[in-house]
């Protein structure tokens, strides 16, 4: 009995990452407008997740928002994930986490600047795409 594993071509992997990543923040969004007419907290804020302004402590409604919404939405994408990536669950999870902690933390604008920049670059390009010479390393 030997072990198989099957690896997914890089389109079907990017384009699971992409529907995982925006159901990630779907979810997200969707728990924290619950969250903030549960525990009746008027302020909503689109950069929620991104928030580090809040002080942490239990006294502080928002901050109790905050907390449980990104705890529910990671067990509720867990359970989620499963019906987009099959077995491949903590891939994925790892991914859009490490994705969710790469844009809270150099923020949005850097990303989208890059991989928008280099997408476009690489379609416009893609018959004179200079790739670099690596030998010298």
């Amino acid at each position: 009995m030997a072990f198989q594993v099957r690896v997914a071509p890089s389109k079907v992997v990017l384009q699971n990452l992409v529907i995982c990543v925006i159901l990630f923040y779907t979810v997200y969004y969707m728990v924290l407008s619950m969250g903030c007419v549960v525990l009746q907290v008027y302020e909503f804020s689109v950069l929620a997740p991104f928030d580090f302004k809040t002080s942490p402590s239990w006294l502080n409604t928002s901050y109790k928002v905050l907390l449980i919404s990104t705890e529910v939405t990671y067990f509720v994408c867990g359970l989620l994930f499963v019906l987009i990536v099959e077995e491949w669950v903590w891939d994925y999870a790892v991914s859009v986490t490490i994705l969710h902690v790469a844009i809270t933390s150099t923020g949005s604008g850097l990303i989208s600047m890059i991989c928008g920049g280099q997408a476009l670059a690489y379609c416009l390009f893609k018959d004179n795409f200079i790739y670099p010479e690596l030998d010298g390393f």
